[in-house]
C-alpha cells in the first residue's frame, strides 16, 4: 500500500519526527502508532459526553464529539484512498481536533472564552483547536518518558487547523505556517473538509430528530432538495427516517464526489511533486465552486436555524 501513495502524500518514514526520541514501532507505522495512541487516550474517551449541539442527556441517538470524529474518520479515510495519500495520517488527524472542545457545545467554548478573556486576558482567550494540541502535548499522562502523547509533527500540524498569530508564535515549527501563509499536508487539508461534511450533514439529521428544523425548511436549499427530489423519485413511498437517512447518504455521497473531482483536477494542475512542493502550492482539497456555493448556504442554514434557535 505504501508503494502506492502518490507523490505529494506524507510517508511516516519522512516524518519531520516526535518531540522526544523514541525507537520506531515494530509491526506498524509511525502514523499508526499516532492513530492508537489518540484512540488510547483519556482525553478520547471522554468526547462521549460532549456533544456537537444538543446536550447529552437530550437523547442517545444525538451526535456525541466521539461518534463525530468517528464518522469524519470514516468520510477522510475514503477520501485519502480516493487521492492516494496517507490514510494513516489522515485517520489519526481526523480523530484529535475534538479532544480540546469544551462540553455544552458551542455554548461552552463561547462561556469559557468570555470567562478566559475577563481573567486572564494574556491568555488570548480560549481556542479549542489549540487546547487539543495542547491536550496532545501536555495534558496526557500516560508515558513515563514525557507529557501528552508524543506525535509526529505531521499529525500536530493537522490537529492545529486554526491558530490565531498570536499563539502560533509561541508554538515553534507547528505554529509557522500561520505565519509564512503556507498549507498544511494534503492529509490535513483532507480532515479538515472531510469534518466539515460530517457535521453539516448529520446536523441536519439532528436538528430534524429533534424538531428544530423541518423538511419543508431544508427544501429551501439547492443541496438539499435536489437530494430530495431525487430520492422521492427513486423511492416515492418512503417515508419519516428513512427518507431523512436516504437524502443524507446521497448528500455526504456527492460532498466527496465532488471533492475527490476538483481535488484531482488541482493537482493535475499544480503538479507538486513532494510534500514540501503542497506545502507552498494554493489549498488544493477543495469543492467546486458551485458546490462550494451550495454548502455555504447549508452552513448559514444550519447556524441562523438550529445553531441559534432559542
Amino acid at each position: 500500500i505504501l508503494n502506492q501513495l502518490a507523490p505529494y502524500a506524507c510517508r511516516s518514514e519522512n516524518s519531520r519526527g516526535r518531540r522526544y526520541d523514541e525507537e520506531a514501532p515494530v509491526g506498524r507505522t509511525q502514523f499508526q502508532r499516532d492513530r492508537d495512541r489518540i484512540v488510547h487516550c483519556n482525553a478520547f474517551r471522554r468526547l462521549e459526553y460532549k456533544t456537537q449541539v444538543f446536550v447529552n442527556h437530550e437523547g442517545d441517538l444525538f451526535r456525541t464529539r466521539l461518534t463525530h470524529s468517528l464518522e469524519v474518520a470514516q468520510i477522510a479515510r475514503t477520501l485519502a484512498r480516493n487521492l492516494q495519500v496517507n490514510e494513516d495520517l489522515v485517520e489519526a488527524i481526523s480523530l484529535a481536533p475534538d479532544l480540546g472542545h469544551t462540553p455544552f457545545g458551542h455554548a461552552g467554548q463561547d462561556e469559557l472564552n468570555d470567562s478566559m478573556n475577563q481573567r486572564v486576558p494574556e491568555a488570548g482567550g480560549f481556542e479549542h483547536n489549540l487546547q487539543s494540541l495542547r491536550v496532545v502535548d501536555e495534558l496526557e499522562e500516560r508515558y513515563a518518558s514525557f507529557n501528552g502523547l508524543n506525535l509526529c509533527f505531521e499529525t500536530r500540524e493537522g490537529i492545529l487547523k486554526h491558530c490565531s498569530r498570536r499563539n502560533a508564535q509561541r508554538l515553534g515549527d507547528v505554529g509557522e505556517r500561520f505565519l509564512n501563509r503556507t498549507r498544511p499536508s494534503i492529509e490535513a487539508q483532507i480532515a479538515n473538509l472531510a469534518d466539515e461534511i460530517a457535521y453539516n450533514n448529520h446536523d441536519i439529521d439532528d436538528g430534524l430528530r429533534s424538531g428544530l428544523i423541518t423538511v419543508d425548511q431544508l427544501c429551501e436549499l439547492e443541496l438539499f432538495v435536489t437530494h430530495f427530489e431525487g430520492v422521492r423519485r427513486r423511492y416515492p413511498d418512503v417515508q419519516g427516517r428513512r427518507l431523512t437517512s436516504e437524502i443524507i447518504r446521497a448528500m455526504i455521497n456527492t460532498l466527496v464526489v465532488d471533492l475527490t473531482r476538483t481535488t484531482l483536477a488541482n493537482l493535475a494542475q499544480h503538479k507538486p511533486a513532494s510534500v514540501d512542493d503542497v506545502r507552498q502550492a494554493p489549498q488544493l482539497v477543495a469543492f467546486s465552486w458551485s458546490m462550494r456555493k451550495r454548502a455555504g448556504e447549508l452552513k448559514r442554514f444550519l447556524h441562523e436555524n438550529l445553531y441559534r434557535h432559542y
